[in-house]
């Protein structure tokens, strides 16, 4: 008695691809900005200094548990998660830090980032819609939740 190893989930091979191509970018930007976020809390100074080392440190620790989830939706639908670099690089629309910026400018730059990670999600979720792929979707917008909120409190500190 053989064992099949085939997908059958209810969606079909083309449109599990699909999604798991637009997860593979939202993991890459979502790693990208665990990175920033982790850099960042390395890095601040200033008189906010305690305020946002605390507020870095929970937020890279929460895009620690995001990138787990992406990548395991991502093999749950088949396919290999991206996990390099160079992969996280090409794939990205966030931009990794490569100076230190002003306290000020960390939390700018972390708004758009926050933003970006967004919209990628939001590009994704037509594609789990229409394959009925809720799990997908309930993740996507688990996250666009998340990071429009934490966009939000960012953006509060600037004003």
């Amino acid at each position: 008695m053989g064992t099949s190893t085939e997908i059958d989930i209810g969606i079909g091979k083309k449109d599990r691809k699909a999604i798991a191509d637009g997860l593979s970018r939202l993991l890459a930007d979502t790693y990208t900005l665990y990175l920033k976020t982790h850099y960042f809390h390395w890095n601040v100074t200033g008189p906010m200094f305690n305020t946002l080392h605390l507020m870095f440190e929970t937020q890279y620790t929460a895009l620690a548990l995001a990138v787990d989830e992406i990548a395991e939706r991502i093999r749950a639908l088949g396919f290999p998660a991206p996990g390099s670099y160079s992969q996280f690089a090409k794939l990205s629309t966030v931009k990794e830090a490569t100076e230190v910026p002003s306290a000020e400018e960390m939390i700018a730059q972390l708004v758009k980032d926050q933003e970006a990670v967004t919209r990628t999600a939001r590009e994704v979720f037509p594609l789990a819609e229409k394959a009925s792929d809720e799990p997908t979707a309930d993740l996507l917008t688990q996250r666009m939740q998340i990071h429009e909120k934490t966009a939000w409190m960012l953006r509060s500190m600037l004003q």
